[in-house]
């Protein structure tokens, strides 16, 4: 066989394997055109949205009581007017708030009462149900709008160890008060959470670059 005929074979073979692989790297690079902006606003839109939350400011006080805090609550309220709390911190007493009690549920030793851990910015702020939590004494504490009596008020159950089911088994160490309640919305709660954007932005793009190289592999 001519000499010639080889090389010319082989440099058409050259030139039909550079073809294909042009053609797959356009495929290639018509994938990433959708994987990268998609990641990218991904990792924007995700991260630069404001909470969904808001912020407020509590307290309350009676004879030998004094509690305040913040809240955390749904961004929007329902149709009564009344926002769903997710979080509560603070102090009563110099014993620190530690958790919201479970909606739907009653403090031990206040059964068959349950908290609903609704607010409002109407003046009797609280439901009849009213806002349940816990405290680093081993406490519990209900405080509600008792719009069931006259004149209505605010109160406050307090329920100590030994919790005996029932709320009239309430004993010397636990108290039912009438208190003087007040809470507020904080603007700035509402506020992005820019701190955090720039650590989860890299990380972002770090994703991206992945995907970027596992699709050049491929």
């Amino acid at each position: 066989m001519d000499v010639r005929v080889i090389f010319i074979g082989v440099d058409l073979a050259k030139k039909v394997a550079g073809y294909l692989g042009l053609i797959d790297a356009m495929k290639k690079l018509k994938r990433l055109s959708v994987i990268i902006p998609t990641a990218i606003g991904s990792v924007f839109l995700g991260n630069l949205q404001p909470a969904l939350a808001l912020g407020w400011v509590w307290n309350y006080s009676a004879t030998g009581v004094e509690a305040s805090g913040t809240l955390t609550t749904s961004e929007t309220p329902d149709d009564m007017g009344f926002f769903m709390i997710t979080d509560i911190m603070g102090t009563r007493n110099g014993e620190t708030i530690t958790g919201l009690h479970p909606t739907g549920t009653s403090i031990p030793g206040n059964e068959p009462f349950i908290v609903d851990n609704m607010i409002s910015l109407a003046p009797e702020q609280l439901t009849s149900s009213g806002l349940g939590f816990s405290t680093s004494g081993g406490n519990f504490i209900n405080v509600f709008f008792a719009d069931f009596l006259a004149p209505p008020g605010f109160f406050e159950v307090f329920s100590a160890p030994p919790f005996i089911p029932g709320f009239e088994n309430l004993g010397p160490e636990d108290s039912e008060l009438p208190v003087s309640f007040s809470a507020t919305i904080v603007p700035a709660a509402a506020v992005p959470e820019s701190a955090s954007t720039f650590p989860l932005l890299a990380l972002g793009l770090f994703g991206v670059g992945s995907v970027i190289l596992r699709n050049i592999k491929q």
